[in-house]
């Protein structure tokens, strides 16, 4: 019982440390303030969660922070032994602007975290600000469950997202090596890889996906054809031909944002309809969720 008021509270200091909410007591003590400090002091964790740093948006932070400097701290601690040396908890790809802005120092807040608590503050950090990638996020989930037995309810009050997101999260993990590694470098979405755990060889389908731009809908075609019985190999039907190709474009987008399929229809007088399709209580009920927010 102890040990889980520590994480519920850790989780609502997070928050705070962060920036997402307004002052926290808890976060207050635990940080040792503000402060800039060289550069060349801080050294990445192994333990971050976030793997891939894309050279595009690494170069878009550069140009901002030569602009504006960096306006979110970068969360350090201490390393054992060592003097002027501080190890990075959150905030990975700042520093890596930062020296690529060519800034002498940084702002940092020092905390005092064991292992546990400094890989929970950089997967809430990374995932409230959507910056780890869907399999990134999952196998930092594994992390905690595997070293510090967190359970998936543990997970959902911690990083703040419902117990649904953090089950469908950790299932990414299931799929094949070289499907998660197309997820993790963009070429196939969250949504896409939620559907392929549904079909019978992800990776072929991951590959028509990026071959043909197969939507989520047509992934979910797939599956309703193989539950039937029908041809493995077959592949999914194109769009109809009547609706043009904006309307297709954002029913695409949409599907990738949610994870789930969706309909558009136009009537001629301008009104029309959104559908949504879901194939599990589960996905409802993160669907009204993410609505009610």
């Amino acid at each position: 019982m102890a040990e889980e008021q520590g994480r519920s509270r850790l989780g609502r200091g997070l928050a705070a440390l962060i920036g997402d909410v307004g002052e926290e007591i808890g976060a207050i003590e635990r940080a040792r303030g503000q402060r800039r400090v060289p550069v060349e002091f801080l050294r990445p964790s192994a333990r971050n969660p976030r793997r891939t740093f894309g050279e595009d948006d690494l170069d878009e932070l550069t140009t901002s922070i030569r602009e504006r400097g960096i306006l979110q701290p970068i969360i350090v601690r201490s390393i054992p032994g060592m003097v002027d040396a501080y190890e990075i908890i959150a905030g990975e790809r700042r520093w890596r602007a930062a020296q690529r802005a060519e800034l002498h120092d940084v702002p940092v807040i020092l905390v005092e975290a064991d292992d546990r608590e400094a890989l929970e503050i950089a997967i809430v950090e990374n995932v409230q600000r959507t910056d780890l990638n869907a399999i990134e996020e999952a196998a930092g989930y594994e992390r905690l469950i595997a070293e510090f037995n967190y359970t998936q309810n543990d997970l959902a009050r911690v990083i703040g997202k419902s117990r649904s997101h953090v089950a469908n999260t950790l299932r990414l993990s299931k799929l094949p090596e070289p499907v998660r590694k197309m997820v993790s470098e963009g070429a196939v979405s969250a949504g896409h890889a939620r559907a392929l755990l549904s079909v019978s060889d992800p990776e072929l389908m991951a590959r028509k996906i990026v071959a043909e731009g197969l939507s989520v809908r047509d992934i979910e075609r797939v599956v309703q054809e193989e539950a039937r019985g029908e041809s493995k190999s077959a592949v999914p039907a194109k769009p109809r031909a009547e609706k043009d190709a904006d309307t297709r474009a954002l029913e695409k987008a949409l599907e990738e944002a949610l994870g789930l399929s969706v309909s558009i229809g136009h009537r001629a007088n301008g009104s029309g309809e959104v559908k949504i399709g879901y194939a599990t209580l589960e996905q409802l009920d993160a669907l009204c969720r993410r609505l009610k927010a």
